[in-house]
């Protein structure tokens, strides 16, 4: 069996046994691996704290048939102790790695575009770049996006028309024009499609200006959009602390 090394960012962790865990992480270069460590529970193993959920590690592995192993690890980045400082951080960090887990089906399938997004996502946190709020729901929308399934905010979902329009449905895929506007439908502030414009495009001057009850809506649209795809909740994002004192008004 072929014994291979690369960065990546874990996404959690399970008990296996009474001194092994199952680490699942989001490669560089081999995409989502579920691996094992051996004897990581106990005080004396080597690996220590060093494959906690969200650090980033150059890891070795020895590919098996149904789990890999790990046989090697170096820290490159201590993601987790630094988000574990601040609860709106780390909470938002878990629900980036609860969706990347959950988008990505696949064990060993390329996911580059995944692993950048995500390793940009956890350093903006960290370093305080933005509200971990905006940041999170930056990362959802990309996260989609990427995926395939990426929502439409400045034209109308389904016949194209150039926005910005009134009307707003999670099934239809996005903004909706008043002739194309289905039951259900929502009609968010004209400001909310806006922030949510901004998120995808990684305008950060527009988002950081926005108001708290527009980053409230522009939330509530991100989940309900990312759970009709995933067609399941994303349990972490119920935890979410969301900074009142960082956003304007």
């Amino acid at each position: 069996m072929p014994t291979y090394r690369d960065q990546a960012i874990v996404l959690h962790t399970n008990k296996l046994g009474e001194a092994d865990r199952i680490i699942t992480m989001l490669t560089r270069n081999h995409g989502k691996v579920r691996a094992v460590a051996k004897g990581i529970r106990k005080s004396t193993s080597r690996f220590g704290a060093r494959l906690e959920p969200l650090n980033l590690v150059d890891v070795q592995l020895h590919q098996g048939r149904n789990l890999d192993t790990v046989t090697g690890v170096e820290t490159v980045a201590a993601f987790s102790a630094q988000a574990s400082q601040d609860y709106s951080i780390w909470t938002a960090g878990l629900a980036m790695a609860e969706t990347t887990d959950r988008i990505i089906s696949a064990d060993h399938e390329p996911a580059n575009a995944q692993f950048l997004l995500f390793y940009g996502g956890l350093k903006a946190l960290v370093e305080e770049a933005h509200s971990p709020g905006l940041i999170l729901d930056s990362f959802l929308i990309r996260s989609m996006s990427i995926a395939g399934w990426a929502a439409s905010f400045d034209r109308c979902a389904k016949c194209d028309a150039t926005g910005p329009h009134r009307w707003f449905s999670v099934t239809s895929g996005g903004a909706l024009c008043s002739e194309c506007k289905i039951p259900g439908s929502v009609t968010p502030a004209p400001e909310t499609i806006s922030l949510l414009g901004a998120l995808l495009a990684g305008d950060w001057a527009s988002a950081d200006l926005s108001l708290d009850k527009y980053r409230k809506e522009a939330s509530g649209i991100v989940a309900a959009h990312l759970q009709w795809h995933l067609e399941r909740e994303v349990r972490s994002l119920k935890h979410v602390e969301r900074r009142k004192d960082e956003t304007v008004g």
